[in-house]
């Protein structure tokens, strides 16, 4: 019996020993995908306008490398969200990954601009995948007081990429050309495609695979139509009838999903999921806090570019230490969601990046670099806080069934916050630099209103998510799985 029961609590251990290296197996392949899926972005932005160079583009006819990426990746997230929950988790996380190494081929072997914006496009229909499907799969395969520090570890990587990708985009492109960027990313892929296949577990199938498909597309219109609208309103102007037209369809294209979700008999998305209230809550803060955030990341060196006359290096600098505190903090903020539930790190968070921009408003605006970076070292801190425990609070929100699409859909209203914010600040910021009127801001007192005005306006997306954090207050830190 003695050797019976030694022999038991050994075999325990072993488990045990196994079940945490597989996890930390299974989180080093989610954080290196969106690490490179990051990486792979913020490369390209940067060699943009060598790319244009080659080819002998206009800015209208080069930008569709990034558009015609944001719409697809904005249409694919929530698709595939909820392919995730008919069938293979891993499977599907491994299609989405070979599709953007076929996409990287394509973009390194582009002859001209067309085929390199088809590449692009293959490109974000395999990366739609990662940020849908990392999160769902540490949703569905972890329990939930181990969800938040994962989900903090997988932010953290994407703090990382966009610091790592604006430096190593540039020296890769002097040195090799920006095709060796795509290939780099190819290989990259590749190399995760099969362990993804290996590591990833056989998450189990739906019974029902009843897919949705009309759904699925008019949620997918209404995302990419909005983006389209927006890109449209930075190139011709949001009174252009391609914008507008693009706001109606996107309008349309809503009311069909949520007509299509009450009447169908298996809709693509339940219509409860829309009245749960820590869902909607947690996707409020997640749109407005990244629309801040990104808005920040793009006007922050506009300013130092324009108003301080200085080199696109410097406004990297400036970046770099908001970009290195999302890194390091957001594991950490991961834990605190799972101990003390989300509600308050994303309070403390949103709480911190007001400040900073009331910060940069009152005194950033026109001042020294070290002073603004000091900003966005706040924005980035803040930001840490607010983003991974706000997922967690998504995802602890959602039925077991629905989680796959629910965090496909909270992704990609995610990114559309990133995509709508500089399209939207960069218009009131022009539109106050043309009326060249004081700044609203009563302590402002340098020579840089229109941006003093610009800060104050990202901090009024700040103080809508702020609102909407206050009702996570009834979502449990630790439900059961299967449980609303």
């Amino acid at each position: 019996m003695p050797e019976e029961r030694i022999s038991t609590k050994d075999k325990t251990r072993e488990e045990e020993v196994r079940s945490r290296r597989s996890k930390r197996l299974l989180l080093a392949v989610l954080i290196s995908a969106v690490f490179v899926s990051v990486l792979n972005s913020s490369m390209v932005n940067v060699v943009v306008p060598s790319i244009q160079a080659e080819f002998g583009a206009t800015e209208g006819q080069v930008g569709w490398i990034i558009t015609g990426y944001l719409l697809v990746y904005a249409v694919g997230i929530p698709l595939y969200g909820r392919v995730s929950d008919l069938f293979s988790l891993r499977r599907t996380f491994a299609l989405g990954l070979f599709v953007f190494a076929a996409g990287s081929l394509f973009c390194a072997l582009a002859p001209n601009l067309l085929f390199l914006v088809l590449g692009r496009i293959v490109q974000a229909a395999g990366a739609a995948a990662i940020p849908a499907l990392a999160s769902a799969s540490v949703a569905k395969v972890l329990p939930p007081g181990e969800r938040g520090a994962a989900l903090g570890l997988i932010f953290s990587s994407v703090g990382l990429g966009a610091a790592i990708g604006p430096v190593l985009g540039g020296a890769v492109e002097s040195l090799a050309g920006w095709q060796a960027l795509f290939y780099g990313t190819l290989l990259l892929a590749l190399v995760l495609v099969p362990v993804a296949l290996y590591e990833l577990p056989e998450t189990e199938p739906s019974k029902d695979r009843t897919f949705d498909l009309l759904g699925g597309i008019l949620l997918g219109l209404a995302a990419g139509l909005f983006l389209f609208g927006i890109t449209q309103g930075q190139v011709a102007g949001f009174s252009s009838v391609t914008s507008w037209g693009s706001f109606l369809g996107a309008a349309l294209s809503a009311v069909g999903f949520t007509w299509r979700i009450t009447s169908a008999s298996h809709p693509f998305v339940s219509p409860a999921l829309f009245k749960n209230t820590g869902f909607v809550a947690a996707v409020v803060v997640g749109f407005f806090s990244m629309l801040a955030n990104v808005s920040s990341l793009v006007f922050i060196p506009l300013l130092i570019s324009s108003v301080n006359g200085l080199s696109s290096g410097v406004a990297g600098l400036v970046l770099a230490p908001g970009a290195v505190a999302l890194a390091l903090l957001s594991p950490l903020a991961g834990r605190l969601s799972d101990r003390v539930g989300a509600r308050p790190p994303v309070f403390a968070g949103l709480l911190i990046m007001l400040l900073s921009m009331l910060f940069l408003s009152t005194f950033g605006a026109g001042a020294s670099p070290v002073v603004v970076s000091l900003g966005m070292l706040g924005m980035g801190t803040g930001f840490a806080f607010a983003n991974s425990p706000a997922t967690n609070a998504a995802a602890a929100a959602l039925p077991r069934e629905e989680v796959g699409v629910g965090l496909g859909i909270y992704q990609g209203l995610f990114f559309l916050g990133g995509g709508t914010g500089p399209a939207l600040i960069g218009a009131f910021l022009a539109a106050r630099r043309e009326a060249g009127t004081e700044a609203f801001n009563p302590l402002y007192s340098l020579g840089a209103a229109s941006f003093s005005d610009a800060f104050l306006m990202i901090g009024v997306a700040i103080l809508i998510s702020f609102a909407a954090s206050l009702k996570l207050e009834g979502i449990k830190a630790f439900p059961e799985p299967g449980s609303p």
